[in-house]
């Protein structure tokens, strides 16, 4: 077994073989990756607010999901905190009228909707104020369903800046106008993973926009917000 190893990784891994091969496509991937993301943070220049006065009026402010609490399922999840805190402060300073939630609730016991729904009602936003979206199992599929299901032709999208940068360039992509409000970060050291993560999901997002034509997991029937 080991002397099969050595001939393997001897005839796979040559320092020849490296500089013809893997080298290159190294470099090409590390220059998509480059390429995604500043297409991504170019097109969202002059879309996202972090100041709630400076933000333009949009009937719905489209509240991106995300889990409640961290691994040990107890402690609050700061992202998911700030993006609460963002969501009201839009609502309570009349810079939006009806919050559309959007999270997954793919399995039994784990409902994203549900849990801010019950953090937004303990703040004193009314029920009425509140509309869901069950089935926005990730970021592409809550901006597609926003407008094809919810009918929303214009939008304020509610969470972290980064976070907004990759929703306003599928909003862009499928003709919704929108702008991102910046939910405050997390910082460095918690959100290192985080930052890794979503470089790699632009790259996803530009194979989904450009080369899959990936839609939502779900579309179905129209839903009105009133």
């Amino acid at each position: 077994m080991i002397h099969f190893l050595k001939t393997f990784l001897n005839t796979f891994f040559t320092k020849k073989l490296f500089i013809r091969c893997y080298f290159p496509a190294t470099v090409l991937l590390l220059i998509f990756i480059f390429f995604c993301n500043h297409q991504v943070e170019k097109n969202a220049i002059g879309k996202t607010y972090s100041n709630v006065n400076e933000i333009p009026f949009n009937r719905v402010g489209l509240l991106l999901g995300t889990c409640k609490t961290m691994k040990d399922k107890k402690t609050i999840n700061p992202f998911w905190q700030h993006r609460l805190e963002a969501a009201f402060n839009l609502w309570k300073s009349g810079k939006i009228d009806r919050i559309l939630i959007s999270g997954d609730n793919g399995w039994y016991g784990y409902n994203e909707p549900q849990d801010f729904q019950d953090a937004f009602i303990a703040l004193g936003v009314p029920d009425s104020v509140l509309v869901f979206d069950f089935a926005g199992f990730r970021t592409h599929d809550s901006v597609i369903r926003c407008k094809k299901v919810f009918g929303q032709k214009s939008v304020t999208i509610i969470s972290q800046k980064f976070h907004n940068e990759r929703a306003l360039f599928i909003a862009q992509k499928y003709g919704l106008k929108a702008v991102g409000y910046n939910a405050k970060d997390v910082g460095f050291r918690d959100n290192i993973y985080t930052s890794l993560r979503e470089k790699l999901a632009r790259v996803k997002l530009f194979l989904d926009v450009y080369l899959f034509n990936t839609q939502p997991h779900f579309l179905g029937k129209k839903i009105t917000i009133t």
